[in-house]
C-alpha cells in the first residue's frame, strides 16, 4: 500500500486527518465640521481609518489603487458601488456594510450581526499548483459571512478561495468554500460530501484542492474531481492511491460554498 494510500485510510477508520458636496481632497483626508457627503464616503472613510491608515494616498499606495479614483469615492463625487467589494475586503469589513450600513464594520464581530457567522478567508484552493503555503498574509485576508448553523456551533471554521479550473463544474473560480477540520470533528467521512484534500511532496510543497467523496458498489472510497479540464479528471483511489509518494490527505469538509454574481 502505498503512503497516499495509507493516510487516505485514516480518514476511514480514524475520522480525519456596495450629489455630494464637492470638496477638494488634500493628501490627509479630513472631515468638515458639516460633512454632507454620501454616507458610503463616510463610512469608507470610517473604515480606513479604523483600518490604521491616517491619510487616504497611504491606503491607495498599500493596497496599489489609483489615488485619484480612491480620492472621489471617500469626498463622495464617485460612488463605490463597484469597488466596495475590494475596499471591504482591504478594510476588514462587510460589503453591506459598506453600501447600506448593515452588516459588520470596524472592529465588529459576528454578534453585531444576528443569524451569522463570521469566517475568515485567508487561503486559496487550487490544485496543480505546489507551494510551500496556501495561506494569504494578513493583509490579503477577508471576511466572510455564513448561516450561524447549530451544527458547527462547537466547532471552528476555516474559508479558502478557489482559483483555476479544477473544480469548475461544481465552484466558479473565486468561490469561498467554508469548510471544517476533519481531526477536530472527528465524524466518519460521508460519500457525497466534498472534502478539502492536501497532497504534499517529500519537499514539503503542497497542492490543496476540493474532491467529492465518492463509495463505489465495492465499498470503494474515491476522491473524485469535477473539473470539464482534461488535467484535472484522475480520481484518486482511497484504497489504492496515486502510484507515487505524494502524502495526500483529507482535512476539511466543506459546508458552504459563498459565490458572487
Amino acid at each position: 500500500m502505498s503512503r497516499v494510500s495509507s493516510i487516505l485510510l485514516n480518514v476511514h477508520n480514524a475520522h480525519q486527518t456596495v450629489k455630494a458636496k464637492r470638496t477638494l481632497i488634500s493628501c490627509k483626508m479630513h472631515t468638515m465640521e458639516y460633512d454632507d457627503r454620501p454616507e458610503p464616503a463616510k463610512r469608507l472613510e470610517k473604515a480606513r481609518i479604523a483600518r490604521g491608515f491616517d491619510e487616504a494616498k497611504k491606503a491607495a499606495s498599500f493596497f496599489g489603487w489609483n489615488y485619484n479614483v480612491y480620492a472621489q469615492h471617500e469626498n463622495g463625487t464617485r460612488g463605490i458601488s463597484r469597488a466596495a467589494g475590494a475596499y471591504a475586503k482591504a478594510f476588514r469589513v462587510s460589503e453591506a456594510w459598506l453600501l447600506t450600513g448593515e452588516g459588520a464594520g470596524p472592529g465588529e464581530t459576528t454578534a453585531n450581526v444576528p443569524g451569522l457567522r463570521r469566517v475568515t478567508v485567508a487561503a486559496h484552493i487550487q490544485a496543480g499548483v505546489f507551494e510551500e503555503t496556501w495561506e494569504w498574509d494578513e493583509h490579503s485576508q477577508y471576511p466572510v459571512y455564513v448561516p450561524d448553523d447549530p451544527e458547527y456551533a462547537p466547532f471552528q471554521l476555516y474559508a479558502g478561495e478557489t482559483r483555476g479550473p479544477s473544480m469548475n463544474k461544481r465552484y466558479p473560480e473565486r468561490t469561498v468554500l467554508v469548510f471544517t477540520n476533519v481531526e477536530e470533528t472527528q465524524e466518519q467521512p460521508i460519500p457525497g460530501k466534498r472534502y478539502i484534500v492536501e497532497r504534499r511532496r517529500s519537499s514539503g510543497e503542497a497542492e490543496h484542492t476540493v474532491k467529492l467523496l465518492h463509495m463505489d458498489q465495492e465499498g470503494k472510497y474515491w476522491l473524485l474531481p469535477e473539473s470539464d479540464d482534461p488535467r484535472f479528471q484522475v480520481p484518486i483511489s482511497i484504497e489504492e492511491g496515486t502510484g507515487d509518494d505524494d502524502i495526500v490527505a483529507i482535512i476539511g469538509r466543506v459546508a458552504y460554498a459563498v459565490t458572487r454574481e
